[in-house]
């Protein structure tokens, strides 16, 4: 810019003119109202109202004006500022609300949907039921015993008059524990263990527990008699996973040793235990069977708790719970074999015992209706969710 100069003609300066001061405001005016959104109208405002936008600079021409020029041209320029200013703001304001609405639309929240998009776990019934059978048993006075499910062949089967040519001995029902290093079946059972094929080692651990002494024979012997426990836990056997058989399942079984304990105190047991978990009412029956380890033993039945007998020879009333006989089988039990109560270092002309064994999954079928066992081992927290916190 060059110094003020009284006799510089104000028309010669072309950024000044009116004509060219009007066309810098319609070119401003057009770019705003052209801007699709706040980001093009930004640049617009920078191209037309910033440090180098057209308006700007024909203001710092004002200063080499005549002082009597300086007057009309201030006018005539700032007028014109204003009115792209105001353009400006107007723009800005129509281009808010649109975001802000867009926004809304966008990013709108539907309060009906579910809220919990990570849903939580759920108990599984087996565990829940496992629970409720412990708690009848704990307010009768029995204790709780655990036990490993790797467990030594001798406990699983010899301490309980299962020889060593019974069938359950097999490769056909037990899972056996390969030696170390063992290439195949040949070493499977050199290691001596197994994958428990039923709860029955605890009792035998627990009557071991509560008669031996130290190993010099001196000092105090265990806790001794009498022994009232059950026994819940997995137990494992190879059968094929079907609509009513799983290689992994869940048991209960009890035990009691004491002097004078009768097959009567073993019904009387078993009757507030079936009670309690199909409801007051339910009649049940012994069945004679056999079991190695209990002798005598039997099988213990259910009266359909659906029918109560009454489909029995009643072609138009089938029942499908119980296959219209009226009873349902629920376990096997029986007075515990004197082999056994020798073998875990038991007096048997003095004390006496019974036991008895219920599969969980069998009961939690009979109790809810379920049809399939894949339902249980699937894992699908909508089937555990349904049965709540309790069972």
């Amino acid at each position: 810019m060059s110094a003020p100069n009284s006799e510089y003609d104000p028309v010669e300066v072309s950024s000044l003119h009116p004509d060219e001061v009007a066309r810098m405001v319609s070119d401003a005016l057009s770019a705003f109202e052209a801007a699709r959104d706040l980001d093009e109208l930004k640049q617009a405002r920078l191209a037309h109202t910033g440090d180098r936008a057209p308006l700007t600079l024909a203001n710092r021409e004002i200063g080499a004006l005549p002082p009597q020029a300086r007057k009309d041209a201030g006018r005539r320029v700032g007028a014109a500022r204003r009115e792209v200013g105001e353009a400006l703001a107007r723009r800005q304001a129509v281009l808010e609300a649109e975001r802000d609405e867009r926004v809304l639309v966008d990013e709108a929240v539907d309060v009906t949907l579910p809220w919990d998009r990570a849903p939580r776990g759920a108990r599984h019934p087996l565990t829940t039921i496992q629970e409720r059978v412990a708690d009848v048993f704990v307010a009768m006075g029995w204790e709780v015993a655990e036990g490993p499910e790797v467990e030594a062949e001798w406990l699983n089967f010899d301490a309980l008059n299962i020889g060593p040519d019974h069938p359950a001995r097999t490769m056909q029902d037990t899972f056996f524990v390969a030696a170390e290093g063992a290439d195949g079946a040949d070493g499977a059972d050199d290691s001596g263990l197994v994958l428990r094929t039923h709860t029955s080692p605890v009792q035998a651990r627990t009557m071991l527990a509560r008669t031996r002494q130290t190993a010099d024979g001196s000092g105090e012997p265990g806790r001794g008699m009498p022994i009232y426990v059950i026994c819940p836990g997995r137990t494992f056997r190879t059968d094929e996973l079907d609509a009513t058989h799983t290689p992994v399942f869940s048991q209960v079984e009890g035990l009691a040793v004491d002097e004078g304990l009768t097959m009567a105190h073993l019904k009387g047991t078993l009757d507030h235990f079936a009670s309690s978990m199909f409801g007051a009412g339910i009649t049940t029956r012994l069945r004679p069977s056999y079991f190695p380890f209990t002798e005598p033993s039997a099988e213990m039945d259910l009266q359909c708790f659906v029918c109560r007998g009454a489909s029995v020879g009643d072609p138009e009333r089938p029942c499908r719970t119980c296959g219209s006989e009226g009873w349902i089988e629920w376990g096997g039990c029986g007075m515990v074999n004197p082999r056994v109560l020798v073998a875990c270092g038991v007096d048997p002309e003095r004390y006496t015992g019974f036991a008895f064994g219920m599969g969980l999954e069998r009961t939690l079928m009979f109790r809810h209706g379920i049809e399939d066992m894949h339902d249980m081992v699937e894992g699908d927290v909508r089937f555990a969710t349904a049965f709540g916190m309790e069972v």
